[in-house]
C-alpha cells in the first residue's frame, strides 16, 4: 500500500547514502543505530545519515516518517515514536538523544494464560509524562487486556429483528405523518377567500409545530424515563427505545431554534439541568438530557458535539456531561461522557475533553486530549440582556415562524391549486394521462421550471438581501444577543450558507466569483482551478478575507463572529496569502498565521503568540512542522507560465463539463419526484393517506438507488484507484467530478440502521457484519474496507485523499474487526487499524499510520495512549458471562 510514495521518494531523492550535511554518515551504536537501520529499510537505501534531517535532507514526507514509527513500534528493543515525535525530533540523532532516557522496559516472559511475548507490545514507560519533558507517553494495554475488555458481538439474528423492527417504525411513522398532513391539507382547503386560507394555515401550522416538538418528548419519557448512566448492547430492545428517542429528536423542528432561548426551554423539558442566561449556538442537541448539567451565564458555541452517550466497542454508553457557571464552549469541540468544567472555566477551538477529563474553576483549556493553557478565548465583553429582552425575542420568534413562514409554506399550496387551475389539473390527471406522452411533458416543464426558477431566485437573494442587512451591523462593536442586531446577523448567517451553491461551485474555478459574488474579499486572485472545495461556511461572509495564491481543501469555517452569553461582536478574520488550508479547519478571527502557511487538517488555529510564516502547523494544540516537502514539489513545473494556462483551460472545460452533469442529474431526480407526487395525488381518493405514505417511501428509495446509479458511473463502474497526480491532471478533474456527482446527503436517515451498511455496500465500500455506524462520512467509497461488527460514532471521517498545495493523493484505509472510532474522530488515507484497535474521540489518525490490534490510540495527531478503564468494568464483566455470538 505505501510501496508507490517509497518508490517516488527514492526515484525524486539523490543518493541518500551520500548525504553528508548534517553531520557524520556512519551510525553511531545503540538506538541511533537501530533507528538508522529501520529508516534505511524504509527509505530503500544502504544507510541513513544520523544528523540529516527526515524531510529537508532525505526528501521524506509525513506518509513514509509514518512508515518508519510503525516498524519501530513492532521493535520489542526500541521504544514507541509518534508522528509527533518525528516533527519534534527530525533527524536518527536527535530522535535518539531524546529517547536516550526512556528506554523500553524488558520483554515480560510468557504467562501461563496469556499470549506469548511476540503477541505482547513492550511498553517503554509506566508512566506517562508531560511532552515538554519527553517524547513517548505510556503504551497501550496488552494485547491479553484489550482483549478481555471488548465485549461479544452481537448476533446476526439480533442485527436483523432489530432492523426489520426500525423499517415497520419508519413506515408507521410515515403514515401518521401522512395521515396529519392530508387532514390538514383538506381543512386548509376548505377554507373561502384569502383570509381564510390563511386564518386556518395558521392554526394548523401552529398545531403541526407543537405536535413535532411535543412527540419527542412525549416518546423520550414514555419510552426511557430519565436517562441514567449505563451500558447496554447496541441492536437490542433497548438499543431500539434508544434509537426512536433519537431519532425523533434529531428530526424534531426545535433544531432550527439552536441560538434562541427556546432551545434551552426544550432542553429543560427534555430533563436537562440548565441555568438562566445560557446560550446554547450548537445544532447537535444533546440526546441525554437529564445527564446534561449546564450553570448559569454559560455559552455553547456553534458545531459542539455533547450528546451525552457514544457508541464503544458494541455498547452505547451514557454519562454525565456538567458544565459550571460562566463557562466557555468554543467551537468545533466534543465533550465526551463523564467530563466536568468548572465555574468560570474554558475550552478553545478544535478541542475535546476525553472520558474522566476535568477542567477546574477559572482554568482555560486547549488541545485534544485538552490540557491546560494561559490562552484567553473570552474575547468579547458582556452586555445588558435582561429576561425581559429574552422573552420578547422568544414571542416574535415564534409570531414570525407561526404567522408568516409556515402559514405561508403550508397554505400556498392551497392558495395555488385555487387561483392556478392548470396546476391543479397537473397535480390530479385523468387516469389516461399516465399514458400520455403531454402528460410526462407537462410535468418535465413544470420540474424544469421550478428547479431553474428557485436556483435563479436563490442567487438573487443570496447576493442582495444580506449585503442590505449587513448595513445594520458595524464590525468590532458589542452587541446585545436577542436584539434587532442579533436577529440581522442570524439571518445572515442563514441566507448566506447555501450549501447547494457551494457544492455547484466548488471544486472549479467558478468558485471564487461565487465567494466574491457573496461578499469575500480574495484580493487578486491567482485562479488554480481549485481555490476552494465544496465545503465552506462562514458567519459574515463581507468580513471574511482570503489573500491571494491561497488554497483551501474542504470543511473550512470561517469565525466572524465572538460570542458571551450576553453579547456578541463580528470581526473580519483574514487567512494570509499564498497559504494551504486542509480540511476541517475553523479559522478564528483573531487567527495568528500569516504568509505561505500550511494548515493541516483539522489544526487548531493558535491565536496567541507570533505571526507565524513560512511554516507548517499541524495538531491541536498546533505545533510547526515543515511548509512541504521535496516529494510535493514534483508538479511545481505544471503550475507556472505557459503550460499553467493550457492545463487549466483544459481543467475548467472539465469542471464546466461536470457542472453541466451536476445539474441534469439533480434535475432529473427532481423531476422522477415530482412524477411521485403526482402519481400520490391520484391515488389519494381511493388509498387515502397510505397513498403519501407509499410516496414517502418510493422517493426515499428512488433517491438512495439513483443516486448510487450516478456515483458508479461517475467512476465508469470501476473502484478509485490510489492517486499521486498534479490537481492540473485529467486523474484528479475526474476525481473533483466524483465529488461533485456523488451526494449522500440522504444518508444520514439511516444513521444507527442496518440499511446504511447496505447503502454503503452499494455505492462501493467494503463494510463487514453488524457494523454500527451511527452518521461516518466516507468521501471515497471504494477505497474504504471495515471489518465485522466495528463501530463508527457520529460525527466521524473515513478520508481516503489529501491535497497538499497542487498535490493530490489518496489511497485505501483499514480497519479491522471490532474496532471503535470515537465521536468526531478523522482517519485519513493509507491507514491500517488493526482488530480491536479503538480510536479517541476527536482525534485525528494521519495517512499512513498502522494502529496495531487491541490499541488504544487519541490525540491530534493520535498517538498511543495509556489504558483508560473508567465504566468498562461491567463491559468485561458481561464479557465473561455472555455466551458465544449465534449467527
Amino acid at each position: 500500500m505505501l510501496g508507490k510514495s517509497v518508490e517516488v521518494l527514492t526515484a525524486d531523492s539523490a543518493d541518500i547514502s551520500t548525504l553528508q550535511d548534517g553531520g557524520d554518515a556512519s551510525p553511531a551504536t545503540g538506538i541511533e543505530r537501530l533507528l538508522a537501520e529501520v529508516l534505511a529499510g524504509v527509505v530503500r537505501v544502504e544507510q541513513v545519515p544520523t544528523a540529516s534531517h527526515f524531510f529537508n535532507d532525505l526528501g521524506a514526507d509525513s506518509l513514509v516518517m509514518a512508515q518508519f514509527c510503525a516498524r519501530v513500534r513492532k521493535r520489542a528493543d526500541l521504544p514507541t515514536v509518534s508522528m509527533k515525535d518525528i516533527y519534534r525530533y527530525p533527524t536518527i540523532r536527535s530522535l535518539a538523544t531524546a529517547f536516550a532516557d526512556a528506554a523500553p522496559a524488558p520483554v515480560p516472559p510468557p504467562a501461563a494464560e496469556g499470549p506469548t511475548p511476540s503477541q505482547t507490545p513492550t511498553e517503554p514507560s509506566q508512566t506517562p509524562t508531560e511532552p515538554s519533558q519527553t517524547p513517548t507517553e505510556a503504551a497501550a494495554p496488552t494485547e491479553a487486556a484489550a482483549r478481555a475488555e471488548v465485549p461479544a458481538a452481537a448476533g446476526s439474528r439480533r442485527y436483523i429483528v432489530c432492523g426489520t423492527l426500525q423499517f415497520l417504525i419508519f413506515l408507521g411513522y410515515s403514515c401518521l405523518a401522512a395521515i396529519a398532513a392530508t387532514g390538514g391539507y383538506e381543512w386548509i382547503s376548505e377554507g373561502s377567500g384569502l383570509l381564510d386560507l390563511y386564518l386556518r394555515s395558521v392554526l394548523f401550522a401552529g398545531a403541526g409545530f407543537l405536535g413535532l416538538c411535543a412527540f419527542p418528548i412525549v416518546a423520550k419519557w414514555t419510552l426511557i424515563g430519565r436517562w441514567r448512566s449505563r451500558e447496554f448492547p447496541l441492536w437490542g430492545m433497548t438499543y431500539l427505545r434508544f434509537w426512536v428517542v433519537k431519532t425523533l429528536l434529531r428530526t424534531s423542528p426545535v433544531r432550527l431554534l439552536a441560538g434562541s432561548p427556546l432551545y434551552v426551554l426544550y432542553l429543560r423539558a427534555l430533563g436537562a439541568r440548565i441555568g438562566k442566561g445560557v446560550t446554547i449556538l450548537s445544532h447537535s442537541i444533546p440526546l441525554c438530557t437529564d445527564l446534561l448539567t449546564v450553570g448559569e451565564g454559560t455559552i455553547i458555541r456553534k458545531d459542539v458535539l455533547l450528546s451525552g452517550y457514544r457508541a464503544h466497542a458494541g455498547l452505547i454508553q451514557t454519562g454525565p456531561v456538567t458544565l459550571g457557571s460562566n463557562v466557555l464552549v468554543s467551537e468545533h469541540t466534543v465533550l465526551d461522557i463523564e467530563t466536568s468544567m468548572g465555574d468560570g472555566a474554558q475550552l478553545g477551538h478544535a478541542s475535546s475533553l476525553h472520558t474522566g477529563q476535568a477542567v477546574p474553576d477559572g482554568e482555560r483549556w486547549h488541545g485534544s486530549p485538552a490540557q491546560p493553557t494561559e490562552v484567553d478565548y473570552r474575547t468579547v465583553d458582556p452586555a445588558d440582556c435582561a429576561t425581559f429582552k429574552r422573552t420578547v425575542y422568544c414571542v416574535l420568534q415564534l409570531l414570525n415562524l407561526l404567522v408568516v413562514y409556515l402559514p405561508l409554506a403550508m397554505g400556498g399550496m392551497s392558495v395555488l391549486l385555487a387561483e392556478v387551475p392548470q396546476l391543479h389539473a397537473l397535480l390530479n390527471p385523468q387516469p389516461a394521462a399516465f399514458t400520455s406522452p403531454a402528460f410526462y411533458a407537462d410535468a418535465l416543464t413544470t420540474a424544469v421550471v421550478v428547479f431553474v426558477g428557485a436556483m435563479l431566485a436563490g442567487l438573487l437573494v443570496v447576493g442582495t438581501v444580506p449585503r442590505l442587512l449587513n448595513r445594520a451591523i458595524k464590525p468590532g462593536k458589542v452587541y446585545p444577543l436577542y436584539g434587532f442586531h442579533y436577529g440581522i446577523h442570524r439571518a445572515i448567517v442563514l441566507i448566506t450558507n447555501r450549501k447547494f451553491f457551494a457544492t455547484l461551485f466548488g471544486d472549479s474555478s467558478g468558485i471564487v466569483h461565487y465567494l466574491r459574488y457573496l461578499g469575500y474579499d480574495l484580493s487578486r486572485i491567482e485562479q488554480t482551478g481549485s481555490n476552494f472545495g465544496t465545503e465552506v461556511k462562514h458567519e459574515n461572509p463581507y468580513l471574511s478575507s482570503v489573500g491571494t495564491g491561497t488554497m483551501v481543501a474542504d470543511g473550512l469555517s470561517i469565525m466572524n463572529a465572538d460570542f458571551s452569553s450576553t453579547s456578541f461582536r463580528v470581526s473580519r478574520t483574514s487567512i494570509g496569502p499564498r497559504n494551504f488550508l486542509g480540511n476541517r479547519i475553523s479559522y478564528p478571527s483573531q487567527g495568528k498565521t500569516g504568509d505561505n502557511c500550511l494548515l493541516a487538517t483539522k489544526v487548531m488555529v493558535p491565536i496567541d503568540g507570533p505571526v507565524r510564516e513560512d511554516v507548517g502547523l499541524l495538531g491541536s494544540p498546533s505545533f510547526e512542522i515543515p511548509r512541504t516537502v521535496l516529494r510535493d514539489n514534483k508538479f511545481n513545473h505544471l503550475e507556472t507560465g505557459d503550460e499553467l494556462r493550457r492545463r487549466l483551460a483544459a481543467k475548467n472545460k472539465h469542471n464546466a463539463v461536470t457542472v453541466g452533469l451536476y445539474l441534469l442529474a439533480r434535475l432529473i431526480h427532481f423531476f422522477v419526484i415530482t412524477l411521485i407526487t403526482m402519481g400520490a395525488v391520484d391515488l389519494y381518493p381511493s388509498l387515502g393517506a397510505p397513498a403519501i405514505a407509499l410516496a414517502t417511501v418510493l422517493t426515499l428509495t428512488f433517491t438512495v438507488v439513483y443516486f448510487a446509479l450516478i456515483e458508479r458511473a461517475s467512476t465508469g463502474f470501476k473502484p478509485q484507484k490510489p492517486l499521486y497526480c498534479s490537481i492540473y491532471e485529467a486523474a484528479f478533474w475526474r476525481h473533483e467530478r466524483f465529488w461533485k456527482m456523488a451526494s449522500i446527503d440522504y444518508i444520514q436517515a439511516f444513521d444507527g440502521t442496518p440499511f446504511k451498511n447496505v447503502i454503503y455496500r452499494l455505492l462501493g465500500a467494503r463494510i463487514g457484519k453488524r457494523v454500527f455506524d451511527d452518521g461516518c462520512f466516507l468521501p471515497e467509497r471504494t477505497l474504504v474496507t471495515v471489518g465485522d461488527d466495528s463501530t463508527l460514532n457520529a460525527g466521524t471521517v473515513i478520508q481516503c485523499h489529501s491535497q497538499e498545495d497542487g498535490a493530490f493523493k489518496s489511497d485505501r484505509s483499514v480497519l479491522g474487526s471490532g474496532c471503535t472510532l470515537g465521536v468526531g474522530a478523522f482517519v485519513h488515507y493509507g491507514v491500517m487499524i488493526g482488530d480491536g484497535a479503538m480510536l479517541a474521540p476527536d482525534s485525528f489518525l494521519m495517512k499512513g499510520e498502522e494502529v496495531p490490534s487491541y490499541a488504544q490510540w487519541g490525540g491530534n495527531p493520535a498517538r498511543e495512549m495509556p489504558d483508560n478503564k473508567t465504566h468498562r468494568e461491567a463491559a468485561r464483566q458481561e464479557h465473561h458471562a455472555a455466551p458465544a455470538r449465534v449467527s
